[in-house]
């Protein structure tokens, strides 16, 4: 009789440890959940501090930063099947004045393992010749020129003694979708399959990025802020955007 008690309890112990670790590991049809980006802001490996932390670019020129904000949209998820979910309506302003913004949630996220992650680094050509929008699009939040040019998709405004211009003011507005001065780029990477965002119903994973204000100036070319110190759009801003195209953004790690 104790034997059979024994063995009673032991198999109730296997089946409960097998439902919790299928519930774990399930990935039911049709159901969805969140996940959240966080965005660290940083300049060549030190925190981005606006204001009063002094920086050099890549010709060892000295700048403080004062306004950094950046647009992300259009994120984009694939499995490893090649499954691709665009997260609908996903436009995103990371402003480094306002901590808050720096964290966003990501919501009705198809369950599953994702492999891949893409996103614009701006605003997309259609969303720029739409007018004046609202949330993140809003022209009140100093990111949008007129109808008929569109939004700055990145902009950085700062000093550096270096600078030519008035008081040694740097204006670094980029934007612009019409060929030859398309400055709309995208970033994407690939997952590690060993551990890749895991949406499940009972979990909210976080996906940390670095985010380096720094690669504005050096990459595909090194800037020089007593030659290039103003721009709002246009042939300059295309220099700038290649620059950041693969130096901006960097997933540092997920959070399962």
């Amino acid at each position: 009789m104790k034997l059979s008690k024994c063995i009673l309890a032991l198999l109730c112990l296997v089946t409960l440890f097998s439902s919790c670790k299928k519930s774990d590991d399930e990935i039911t049809a049709d159901t969805k959940s969140t996940f959240i980006m966080e965005f660290e802001n940083q300049v060549n490996g030190s925190p981005l501090v606006l204001n009063t932390n002094t920086y050099k670019n890549a010709k060892g020129e000295d700048f403080k930063i004062n306004i950094f904000k950046y647009y992300v949209s259009n994120i984009k998820l694939s499995k490893a099947d090649g499954t691709v979910f665009l997260i609908p309506e996903s436009y995103f302003l990371i402003d480094a004045s306002k901590s808050e913004s720096t964290i966003i949630t990501l919501k009705d996220v198809p369950t599953g393992d994702y492999t891949k992650i893409e996103y614009t680094i701006g605003v997309d050509y259609a969303r720029n010749f739409a007018g004046a929008q609202t949330g993140a699009l809003d022209p009140m939040n100093g990111m949008f020129w007129t109808w008929n040019s569109g939004y700055i998709f990145v902009k950085f405004e700062g000093t550096s003694p270096q600078s030519t211009a008035t008081n040694n003011t740097l204006t670094f507005h980029i934007g612009g979708v019409l060929d030859p001065n398309n400055t709309i780029r995208t970033f994407s990477t690939d997952i590690n399959v060993a551990n890749p965002l895991r949406i499940r119903t009972d979990k909210k994973p976080d996906m940390h990025f670095i985010v380096n204000a720094g690669a504005l100036f050096t990459g595909k070319t090194d800037i020089s802020f007593a030659k290039l110190n103003f721009t709002m759009g246009g042939e300059n801003s295309v220099i700038v955007a290649d620059n950041y195209a693969n130096g901006l953004f960097r997933l540092d790690h997920i959070h399962n």
